[in-house]
């Protein structure tokens, strides 16, 4: 992936130049996960299966056949689980312990020849942007599902079912724009999670208010 050449590389610092598309590649894997992570594994594992795109070394075993259809089977599960309300937020609970781990490991795997600590700094960024991206959505997908009408939550599900390979694609093919995109989503997610907290602290605050004071008991 070395010697990339694209639109501004010439104005780029020559030792970030050289690596932009290993740092797009880990953190569309990092964001990727965040989102839907059993898709990310499966749909790179397959396109290096069929000779469409060539994983580095470090990530060749996400094209191993059982690899390949655990991430199949699991994204299914996943893409029927996101399209039902309330349904959705148990299983966003539930992969907060394996989205967040795993997208560390898989950006720390895009580096996995260039020494311990770079590594482990990948690791601690992908991790990173795994977590806000996956805060981000499980909070918008509950604020999604207070609305009564089924419509909006198989929507922004949806959207996502697009969003992760159209942003894989974007890495791959166009790798600064994508870090471009993701340094502007990280911006919104952020902004997203500060949204989603002050909406539960206010929600929070009107039960309060609503519960009524236990009345006294009657002197003697």
């Amino acid at each position: 992936m070395n010697g990339w050449q694209g639109p501004f590389s010439d104005l780029l610092p020559g030792a970030f130049s050289a690596h932009v598309p290993e740092f797009a590649l880990a953190a569309a894997l990092a964001w990727g996960a965040g989102i839907r992570l059993y898709a990310v594994v499966f749909l790179l594992g397959l396109a290096d299966r069929l000779g469409w795109w060539v994983l580095p070394p470090h990530l060749e075993v996400l094209a191993h056949p059982l690899v390949i259809g655990a991430a199949g089977f699991m994204a299914a599960i996943e893409l029927f689980a996101d399209k039902l309300p309330l349904l959705d937020s148990a299983w966003d609970a539930v992969q907060t312990f394996v989205r967040i781990p795993a997208g560390a490991a898989l950006a720390a795997a895009v580096f996995g020849d260039a020494g311990t600590a770079t590594t482990l700094a990948a690791a601690l960024l992908g991790g990173t942007l795994t977590a806000t991206t996956h805060l981000a959505k499980s909070g918008t997908r509950a604020a999604v599902n207070t609305s009564p009408e089924p419509f909006s939550n198989a929507l922004v599900s949806s959207t996502e079912d697009l969003l992760v390979p159209g942003g894989l694609w974007l890495a791959v093919q166009h790798p600064l724009m994508f870090l471009i995109a993701a340094a502007v989503f990280v911006v919104l997610a952020l902004l997203a999670i500060v949204f989603v907290l002050r909406g539960l602290k206010r929600f929070l605050r009107s039960r309060r208010r609503a519960v009524p004071a236990s009345p006294e008991p009657p002197s003697r």
